[in-house]
């Protein structure tokens, strides 16, 4: 995918959110909502630490969308993030209309890395976004920014860079 100047700070963002969230204790992933214009509206990284695994910051941004944001503005914003939606984020993206979705790793991206790292599969099968929500909009991977995202999952999971 090739990414518009004017993409390439929000999804920078996404990986900074990222890293927050290692820095926090939790599984790196962030998440940018933008406006149809560019503007941030919100944003977000993992927060399952907690013990609430579906603290999701795609599922987050849905849910910020969905009590602050029209129909239309919905329709008209982007979800920026370092990963591409989970099954459970993806679903939450459709059902309050979110328009389109760009990601710097690709769940076939993330299921190599981790697979290549021992991790455990997770209780839900990772699928692509359009498998779960075919009318969404969808972009990636981004590859000048996916091996930051392998990097912070690499620490994540084994402790070393």
């Amino acid at each position: 995918m090739v990414v518009k100047d004017a993409e390439l700070p929000l999804l920078r963002r996404c990986v900074e959110l990222a890293a927050e969230a290692l820095e926090a204790g939790d599984e790196p992933f962030g998440s940018v909502l933008a406006a149809a214009d560019g503007t941030v509206l919100a944003e977000d990284h993992n927060r399952v630490a907690s013990g609430d695994r579906t603290r999701h910051p795609e599922f987050e941004l849905a849910r910020w969308s969905a009590a602050h944001m029209t129909p239309e503005e919905r329709a008209a914003a982007t979800v920026y993030t370092s990963g591409e939606h989970c099954p459970m984020c993806a679903a939450a993206h459709a059902w309050v209309g979110l328009g389109r979705i760009v990601y710097i790793a690709s769940s076939e991206q993330l299921s190599a890395w981790l697979t290549e790292l021992g991790v455990p599969a997770p209780p839900v099968r990772t699928l692509p976004v359009r498998e779960i929500a075919p009318g969404v909009a969808v972009e990636g991977p981004v590859p000048e920014l996916a091996e930051e995202v392998h990097a912070l999952h690499r620490r994540f999971h084994t402790g070393r860079d």
